[in-house]
């Protein structure tokens, strides 16, 4: 056995890419429909699915066993790691990162024997954002831009930019830096007051002030 393939049993799985045009690159096992549109330097790895009507940046990386529905966009340096399903009325905007095996929905309240395809609801993840592994993101919601959900959360409702949710259901606790560190802000404030920081490793200042953060300054 080379290094380029693995085997089990009597299969044969290649790690090897195909090119394609356009500048995209696809395992041989995954499926990409006709008419789907990815940009240059995207990489669909093995056993994923990308329908047809799916609109994908540049830049973007679909892990093993991933699959993308006809009406998702994507957009550029997205990162989904494996068994992770992007269903329809899922925006997903630059530099989101998806970790694996988290869940998004798209019926608020489904019934196997009650058709609702035409109840689906538009979930937004604003730029910059984390997903952590295993969390879920209930149908409707928005995502703020660089918040930080963590591993196993439940989403059901907004995430202000730069905020931390954790727990089921989720809860915001602080602040995120766009490096990726817990900031030194209270997850609140009295009406009124604003507060604080700089981050220590890229040496960005953030401002709490009325529920928001900001980033300001160089």
């Amino acid at each position: 056995m080379d290094g380029r393939a693995r085997h089990f049993g009597e299969s044969h799985v290649s790690s090897e890419m195909i090119d394609m045009p356009g500048g995209w690159k696809r395992h041989e096992s995954a499926i990409v429909d006709d008419g789907a549109m990815l940009g240059a330097g995207s990489r669909v790895w093995h056993f994923c699915h990308i329908c047809a009507g799916a609109r994908i940046g540049e830049r973007s990386v679909f892990g093993q066993n991933v699959f993308v529905g006809n009406k998702v966009v994507i957009g550029n340096n997205v990162k989904i790691q494996n068994n992770v399903s992007v269903y329809d009325c899922v925006v997903l905007e630059d530099d989101v990162f998806c970790g694996p095996s988290m869940v998004f929905t798209n019926v608020y309240n489904p019934r196997s024997a009650i058709v609702r395809k035409d109840e689906y609801r538009e979930t937004i993840i604003r730029r910059g954002a984390t997903l952590g592994a295993n969390c879920t993101i209930v149908c409707g919601v928005t995502v703020g831009r660089f918040a930080f959900v963590g591993a196993g959360a439940v989403v059901n409702r907004n995430v202000p930019d730069y905020a931390l949710i954790v727990g089921v259901p989720g809860r915001q606790i602080g602040w995120m830096s766009e490096f990726g560190e817990q900031l030194k802000l209270p997850a609140r404030l009295p009406a009124g007051e604003s507060a604080e920081c700089v981050c220590p490793h890229s040496g960005s200042r953030y401002r709490l002030h009325e529920g928001r953060v900001e980033r300001f300054g160089s």
